[in-house]
């Protein structure tokens, strides 16, 4: 599915790392730890096409693809570590645009089940700026469930989640996993997933 090859980049005069390889295959899990500053955040984006990296290549199903490359967009949903909501906006009116910025088109029925799934069925019209933190994280997994992608790139997506958000979130790892879909998280917390499928990649 995803293959990176000798990938390195670099902050300023810093470089952050460098000669990382590895490949993710369907229905597999990459969990990558490390100490903040070592470069998850900078690797994520330069897998969901957002940023070019110093050297080294990105291939998608054995083709080479560049940042912004459509491929990328239309086969990877990248959740960065903040939730990007509008705060003046419900979390109906973000979720849908969420998935419209994706490229997708879903009825406003579909919206309002997949907050349901959620919990967040009590709170459809409320304004973002008033949900905790947990919540509007939790509209983000809404849009993982309406925006079909095989590879799911998730960045610290725990943070916020109460106990029960986190059970959710991994079930809807394992299900996505189960459906041939892949996973690329960074993550200082473990996720509770099937041994088989989870493997791990350290940053120093």
């Amino acid at each position: 599915m995803l293959e990176i090859q000798d990938l390195a980049a670099r902050r300023g005069y810093v470089t952050l790392f460098s000669q990382v390889s590895f490949k993710v295959e369907p229905g597999e899990a990459l969990i990558i730890t490390g100490a903040n500053g070592t470069g998850k955040t900078t690797l994520l984006r330069m897998l969901a096409g957002l940023s070019h990296p110093l050297s080294g290549k990105i291939l998608w199903q054995g083709r080479e693809v560049r940042a912004f490359d459509p491929v990328l967009r239309s086969n990877i949903t990248f959740v960065g570590h903040a939730p990007a909501l509008k705060d003046e906006l419900t979390a109906e009116e973000n979720l849908a645009l969420l998935v419209k910025l994706a490229g997708e088109t879903v009825t406003m029925s579909a919206l309002r089940e997949a907050l349901q799934e959620v919990a967040l069925g009590a709170r459809l019209t409320v304004p973002a700026r008033v949900l905790s933190q947990g919540q509007r994280r939790r509209i983000g997994l809404a849009r993982l469930a309406l925006v079909p992608r095989p590879l799911w790139v998730l960045d610290e997506p725990v943070t916020a989640l109460d106990s029960a958000g986190i059970a959710l979130l991994t079930g809807m790892i394992a299900m996505h996993l189960s459906k041939g879909g892949a996973v690329i998280a960074a993550t200082h917390q473990a996720l509770d997933l099937p041994a088989g499928a989870m493997r791990q990649l350290s940053f120093q």
